[in-house]
């Protein structure tokens, strides 16, 4: 990409559906991690293709070690300390929100802990803020890459 060019698939998007422009702060944190769990899913499956050309069964089985609830909560909790105050209620909205039962093999503070990630991810995309949500998942990449190193 060149230096300069911003991503334009939002407005692309926008512009093509015509789609309206609305509050998020009208949305509930569970909808906000809805669109969150998309857009996490999108990013880390980028960077898993971006890694080499490989059979569809391993490239889903290195994406779902990073998007199940029990990574994402290893993430929450390195990232946790650099959210700003709007984020950390961004976060802990999605943390409390009342949800479906916690997918198998996964804990509910490891479940409650992921949601509230999700709806961070969904209300950072929704706020077009690309970057941060991009600095953050870094930061928690890395935490858990770190812990696979030791």
């Amino acid at each position: 990409m060149e230096k300069g060019i911003e991503w334009q698939f939002d407005s692309y998007m926008r512009e093509t559906f015509q789609m309206k422009e609305v509050d998020m702060k009208e949305y509930s944190p569970l909808a906000l991690a809805y669109i969150g769990d998309s857009i996490f899913d999108l990013i880390i499956k980028s960077l898993v293709v971006n890694e080499g050309n490989r059979q569809v069964k391993k490239l889903h089985k290195e994406t779902s070690s990073y998007v199940q609830a029990s990574a994402q909560s290893r993430m929450m909790r390195t990232i946790q300390d650099q959210l700003t105050e709007e984020e950390h209620a961004v976060y802990k909205r999605g943390r409390n929100a009342k949800s479906v039962s916690p997918a198998k093999n996964q804990t509910l503070a490891d479940y409650r802990r992921a949601t509230g990630f999700e709806a961070l991810m969904g209300y950072l995309y929704l706020r077009q803020d690309y970057r941060r949500m991009m600095d953050l998942v870094k930061l928690g990449l890395d935490s858990i890459k770190g812990e696979e190193n030791e």
